[in-house]
């Protein structure tokens, strides 16, 4: 395969470079079989991303060599891909503003995949707006695992849904998980995150021997860690259908409420890293599990 290679996707021109390099050496995993997914898998993937300011970690070394945190769009970004420049009050680079990729489109995607940009992390609010999510980031602490992460998550689920918040389970691709809740986009980002802690607070007194709400980490051997804190303003959380820099190709996986039920009762490795072949087969079977979040949903309660 040449070293480089022009191609157009819808109607945008694009040179490809490397598509033979491994990028997962433990699997064999190129960039070219990256490039691959989130071209396929884009269909579910870019709703999930429009609109909002993207970081990306990228690793054009692979997943066992360096890799770095990336805002601001890089040098020789192309005229047609999407930028906003925002503010970022108290950056540690000293910047006033960042110029923030916003992927809405397949060939963005395909650039940032090129860029070997594996994990497209968001924040919870779309550029302009209060935040139309709440996200909660499930943690376990050794010995605690995954399986202790989908006893959690159903307890969340049920105490959300005493205050009308449904929720949506996800693995983050690694060790844990998240819950992703809709809400109506008219609160800022302090009473989001407000809500958030005062409901793992209350789960933490009712189940102390299983959860964790602070974040001091000596506390939270054998227990599951609610990170509430992922709704601050400056918190990002992976996306959804997100590769992530594991050995094999990870993704950040939708799941069903069912598969979560199996896990926290151990039947079987229902939150397990799902590699990306399986998630397109995931999705061919089942759509978009997070479609609802796309929707709006309800204010948070005061």
């Amino acid at each position: 395969m040449p070293d480089r290679l022009r191609v157009e996707v819808a109607g945008r021109t694009l040179e490809l470079s490397n598509l033979d390099k491994v990028l997962y050496p433990a699997t064999g995993f190129t960039k070219g079989e990256v490039i691959d997914y989130y071209t396929r898998v884009a269909p579910v993937l870019l709703p999930h991303l429009a609109g909002r300011a993207l970081t990306r970690i990228r690793f054009p070394n692979g997943v066992d060599g360096s890799s770095f945190f990336e805002k601001n769009a890089p040098a020789a970004t192309p005229s047609w891909v999407h930028t906003e420049t925002l503010p970022v009050p108290g950056s540690a680079k000293g910047r006033e503003t960042i110029d923030y990729v916003v992927a809405d489109e397949l060939p963005t995607l395909v650039w940032l995949a090129n860029l070997a940009a594996l994990e497209l992390h968001t924040p919870q609010w779309q550029i302009g707006e209060h935040p139309d999510l709440m996200v909660v980031d499930l943690d376990p602490g050794a010995p605690a695992e995954l399986r202790q992460c989908c006893q959690v998550a159903l307890l969340l689920r049920d105490r959300l849904a005493d205050d009308g918040i449904e929720s949506y389970p996800k693995t983050s691709g690694k060790k844990g998980m998240q819950l992703c809740c809709p809400i109506a986009g008219t609160q800022p980002a302090d009473a989001v995150s407000g809500y958030a802690r005062r409901i793992a607070q209350e789960l933490e007194r009712a189940h102390p021997k299983l959860i964790v709400s602070k974040m001091t980490r000596k506390l939270r051997a054998g227990k599951v860690f609610i990170d509430w804190s992922q709704n601050s303003a400056a918190k990002t959380t992976v996306a959804p259908y997100s590769l992530r820099a594991q050995p094999v190709p990870a993704v950040s996986t939708p799941l069903t409420w069912a598969e979560v039920a199996a896990g926290a009762a151990g039947k079987r490795p229902a939150v397990k890293p799902y590699r990306a072949a399986e998630v397109l087969t995931r999705i061919a079977e089942q759509g978009d599990l997070l479609a609802p979040l796309l929707d709006g949903g309800p204010e948070l309660p005061g």
